[in-house]
């Protein structure tokens, strides 16, 4: 998982690397005892994670270490990481703009690159990541590695340092969100916090559905390289799932083929352009290295202009507000072009 496969390409960032999601969540939700209101630091605590795994500690977590997706959503709720690792540099991800990171260790500013010492003197309680499903059954890779991971032999270092806990990114992102709820609740967030951040999402939620009933628009949400187009397929990807049932459009002109990804490459990929706008993955080419694309430059979004670079955001409340917010206004504003 250190390159870049197709499949993989462009869904958790929006997702290049990112692993594969699915339709419906089949892995097991995750449980916990004690919860927030009845743990202390001095209590037994027992988690068991998406993939059955369960971790037994003689205390409630502290000193948490982190992938950099579940982290700023912990740091949303007020809890402040050991050590984040992620698959850009944490300290210039602009996810992490208003958060203090000075005191936090960071362990690995590319995928699968994670430093061992550096982690372990960080003295985490847990290391949390995620996982994904390789199918629309839902079936897990609990053998390993785990997103984020290099390969199975580093995935044992990391569990020689700390219990590793594993987040399923599959299904509807509301299933993802509530398994990162689970968790915080967990490690000691309220269930006021919680709800406060819950109000906010909501709201947003209900003003992206407004504004897909305000502008009916087809998105087409893809990631683009110099072999071609990588659409995501939107039941298969958490996001565009969750954003699917809120009344939004995803360009879906083959849902029973392969999972996770429409691929076309630069001669056939006319066959896609029917997407009013293009909201194209980070780390893959932006709208001046399509228009040297000259099998895709008459694209209709393109030539309109209506083409955003786009990141999957975090699955914690915070993180899906600010994302839906920021996709209802692209679609109040966009125009219907293709």
């Amino acid at each position: 998982m250190t390159t870049l496969t197709p499949r993989r390409r462009a869904a958790r960032i929006f997702v290049p690397v990112l692993a594969v999601a699915m339709t419906a969540l089949a892995g097991c939700s995750a449980s916990s005892e004690p919860t927030a209101t009845d743990a202390s630091a001095d209590a037994a605590w027992t988690y068991t994670d998406d993939t059955g795994t369960t971790v037994t500690l003689d205390h409630q977590p502290e000193n948490i270490a982190s992938y950099a997706d579940y982290a700023i959503g912990m740091m949303s709720y007020g809890l402040e990481p050991v050590a984040i690792f992620g698959r850009q540099d944490v300290a210039s991800d602009d996810r992490f703009a208003d958060y203090d990171l000075s005191d936090v260790a960071i362990v690995g500013n590319s995928y699968g690159e994670i430093d061992l010492e550096a982690l372990a003197a960080a003295a985490p309680d847990i290391i949390v990541t995620g996982i994904y499903p390789t199918d629309r059954e839902g079936t897990l890779p609990v053998d390993g590695p785990y997103y984020a991971f290099a390969d199975v032999e580093q995935q044992a270092q990391l569990e020689k340092i700390a219990p590793v806990v594993a987040i399923e990114i599959g299904g509807n992102g509301s299933d993802v969100i509530d398994s990162f709820n689970n968790l915080a609740s967990a490690l000691g967030v309220s269930d006021e916090t919680i709800a406060d951040a819950k109000t906010e999402y909501d709201a947003a939620a209900a003003d992206l559905t407004a504004a897909t009933t305000e502008n009916d628009l087809e998105i087409t949400q893809a990631y683009a390289d110099a072999d071609g187009v990588y659409v995501v397929k939107p039941e298969d990807e958490p996001e565009t799932a969750l954003y699917g049932s809120l009344g939004v459009n995803f360009t879906n002109l083959n849902p029973d083929g392969d999972y996770y990804w429409d691929i076309y490459s630069w001669e056939n990929v006319g066959d896609m352009m029917t997407g009013d706008v293009l909201l194209m993955n980070v780390e893959g080419l932006q709208e001046e290295g399509l228009l040297e694309q000259a099998t895709f430059v008459d694209d209709p979004a393109l030539q309109a202009g209506q083409v955003y670079p786009w990141q999957v955001a975090a699955f914690d409340y915070a993180s899906q507000a600010a994302q839906m917010t920021e996709l209802a206004d692209i679609i109040r504003n966009a125009d219907k072009v293709a």
